[in-house]
């Protein structure tokens, strides 16, 4: 398969098994997303899931936000981990948008990296589900799948970036980056991987991984 056959196989394929995408963070607005990303550094969308309305149910937005304390957004979101440095950019970010941004949350990648405790990654998840402008944030599930799929060196993230923007569509890249998360926790997942069930890698992988893989198998 030449790169052009293995790029279009993998969207073919993703498009057959998630026709339709769910955003994985419980969300309202762009406001309560930015949040929602920010506490899902290092947690799970699924202990997010749990928080998010114990907080919202407080404030959910930046107005509300800012007559909390820090302390007291601490003590909510204590169960996501992070939280010292969570809270402090939670409530800092919001201060921002109450005096900055009449409360509104921008929707420029550069002014969303702007705010406390809000990298790249984060400001790219916001612009592409709450605006649809198209960005290609990449966590853990994509950094791995580029690798395992020949289609990054695996080095970093932002490498990572760059090629899965040289390699997909731009109309595609904000359904695409959500395919890719849902089918590496469902087929390709770090720990207890089946090459068996992870078509994509098994048709279109990487030689190396592959061959890893199957040593490892038969040395059980």
């Amino acid at each position: 398969m030449t790169k052009a056959e293995k790029v279009k196989f993998t969207i073919d394929t993703l498009e057959e098994l998630y026709p339709e995408v769910p955003v994985p963070l419980d969300h309202k607005d762009p406001y309560t997303l930015l949040i929602a990303v920010l506490l899902s550094a290092q947690s799970t969308d699924v202990r997010v899931n749990q928080i998010t309305p114990l907080l919202f149910a407080k404030a959910d937005n930046p107005y509300d936000m800012i007559k909390l304390s820090v302390d007291e957004i601490r003590e909510i979101i204590k169960p996501v981990g992070l939280s010292p440095m969570k809270s402090k950019g939670i409530f800092g970010l919001s201060k921002i948008l109450v005096e900055k941004y009449e409360g509104i949350v921008p929707k420029e990648l550069e002014k969303l990296e702007q705010f406390p405790a809000v990298g790249h990654k984060t400001a790219s998840v916001v612009i592409s589900q709450a605006f649809n402008i198209p960005a290609f944030p990449v966590d853990t599930h994509i950094h791995r799948l580029m690798y395992r799929w020949g289609f990054s060196n695996g080095k970093n993230v932002v490498q990572t970036e760059k090629d899965a923007k040289r390699l997909f569509p731009k109309d595609k890249w904000n359904k695409l980056h959500l395919q890719i998360i849902w089918y590496g926790r469902e087929y390709s997942p770090a720990r207890g991987w089946d090459l068996e069930k992870d078509i994509i890698t098994k048709t279109i992988g990487r030689a190396s991984v592959i061959n890893e893989y199957l040593k490892k198998s038969s040395s059980k």
